[in-house]
């Protein structure tokens, strides 16, 4: 709800300011023309700074990459773009959360789907992905919101144990498949630490910095010393892990925006997948992780229960 709000002001605030200067300018005798033109260029305005931010910072302290995971020059434009409309698509998503992801009306499911959201985001994020999904007869798809924004990613966890309850009392199921996005993926593993993973069929994560993120260090709050590399809180949640047995699937990219190392988002006792020239947010509209996620999912469907208390 903070975030929502937050950005619905941003937005509202930035749409006046450039309507109150286009209206001056055309006043003084400028063309409206070249302010309604000007009106999406504005738009991307911010997101383009940001993208071309996270992926110098990325590049700083970026993973040796192999010759299978370059993509070129020539490509990097692509690349940037795509992180740029991602970034700005997410923006009326999350503002629009609470209809755009609402719940589906209870009715028997056999294994439902629950995605968690990243850092300083809301479940608007995921709406490519739920319409994805959707297409493909998955389902039934439910998705978390949580918060306070920078509280401990622990709190995130038990709120997602409270929303696996109620998801399992409305579909009759005894197990869901998790979707966590970046923070979402480090949300689940810590619901599997405190809560077990006997509810739990399988857990896909989508560029989740398992290792941690330098970037982590430019900003603050609880949740983002847990995301810094090398500290306290993530070595105890591998340590956890050592004789865990939910299955768990890494999807990553090379060229991630936020995640850096890249191959932070590798996991010793996971299913790693590497992916190639897609940004940090861009993975959750991608055509390409979409549709690894969608067969994951199905995998899950198909495959044996894990072992009780996962």
């Amino acid at each position: 709800m903070i975030s929502a709000i937050s950005l619905a002001f941003a937005v509202i605030g930035g749409a006046i300011a450039y309507i109150a200067w286009a209206a001056r300018a055309v006043a003084g005798g400028a063309n409206v023309l070249w302010f309604v033109v000007g009106a999406p260029v504005a738009a991307l305005a911010i997101p383009a700074l940001l993208s071309l931010l996270w992926f110098t910072l990325s590049w700083i302290f970026r993973a040796k990459r192999p010759l299978e995971g370059r993509i070129g020059i020539a490509a990097l434009p692509r690349l940037v773009w795509r992180e740029t409309l991602a970034i700005a698509g997410s923006v009326p998503r999350m503002i629009f959360y609470r209809w755009l992801m609402r719940d589906p009306d209870p009715a028997p499911a056999a294994v439902p789907v629950l995605l968690l959201h990243g850092v300083l985001c809301n479940a608007g994020v995921w709406q490519p992905a739920k319409r994805h999904l959707a297409a493909r007869d998955i389902g039934p798809i439910y998705a978390l919101s949580y918060g306070p924004p920078l509280a401990s990613i622990d709190v995130f966890a038990d709120q997602a144990a409270e929303k696996i309850d109620a998801i399992l009392a409305a579909t009759g199921s005894r197990q869901v498949v998790i979707v966590g996005h970046s923070m979402g993926g480090l949300v689940a593993r810590a619901y599997l630490r405190r809560h077990g993973g006997a509810r739990v069929r399988r857990l896909i994560t989508v560029g989740t910095p398992h290792q941690g993120s330098m970037l982590a260090y430019i900003f603050p709050g609880v949740a983002l010393s847990q995301l810094r590399p090398r500290n306290a809180w993530l070595a105890e949640l591998g340590a956890f892990e050592v004789n865990a047995n939910t299955p768990i699937v890494s999807l990553w990219s090379w060229h991630d925006s936020m995640v850096a190392p890249q191959t932070s988002s590798v996991l010793a006792r996971a299913e790693n997948v590497a992916l190639t020239g897609i940004g940090h947010n861009a993975l959750l509209s991608d055509p390409e992780v979409l549709v690894r996620v969608a067969a994951e999912i199905e995998r899950a469907v198909k495959d044996p229960s894990p072992l009780p208390g996962g």
